[in-house]
């Protein structure tokens, strides 16, 4: 950040009184620019035996496999914002939803949610993020081809839980990948 968004000023990093951190703060108005966190939100749709996911028409990890998810928009709750990633992405509508899984990334500032939540029906189709959508068993899930470390521990969680029929709410901070794994 070079210039203040209320009076176009130059922005110093500080460390504001009263704070103990360094923020961007405006030399004319003393406006301090938070910033915070960005929140992922998104759905394990489950239809039968099988979970929906998408292959990622967009960066990052174009071509891979996905859960349905999406940042939240400002005015929604992280459950409106699962459901509209889920109807965005994959044309699906969905059903109960449960808190299931929550990451924290504190490496690129990301949290990211997971409800569990049934399909309506099997009527879905790929949305503009998406280059194709399917249902996958668990002996079917492409592990090598998943787009996120949050995606394969959801889905790792979710089929160890459906074994005893106990999904509790998982949290958990998620290391960055080792360089030699990231994909570009």
């Amino acid at each position: 950040m070079k210039y203040c968004s209320q009076c176009g000023s130059t922005i110093t990093e500080q460390i504001p009184d009263g704070d103990n951190r360094i923020r961007f703060v405006c030399a004319a108005c003393d406006t301090i620019h938070y910033q915070n966190p960005r929140i992922v939100a998104g759905c394990l749709p489950v239809w039968g035996d099988s979970i929906l996911l998408c292959r990622r028409a967009i960066e990052p990890r174009r071509g891979y496999w996905t859960l349905p998810a999406g940042f939240m928009e400002n005015g929604e709750t992280m459950q409106q914002a699962a459901e509209r990633e889920t109807l965005e992405e994959a044309c699906a509508r969905v059903t109960g939803l449960r808190l299931y899984t929550l990451f924290d990334l504190p490496h690129i500032n990301q949290v990211y949610t997971f409800f569990r939540a049934e399909l309506l029906d099997d009527r879905f189709c790929a949305g503009d993020e998406s280059l194709e959508v399917k249902l996958f068993s668990q002996a079917e899930i492409p592990w090598s081809e998943l787009a996120f470390p949050t995606v394969g521990r959801t889905l790792e969680y979710f089929f160890a839980d459906r074994v005893q029929q106990t999904f509790p709410v998982r949290n958990e901070a998620i290391a960055p990948m080792p360089m030699a794994r990231r994909q570009v």
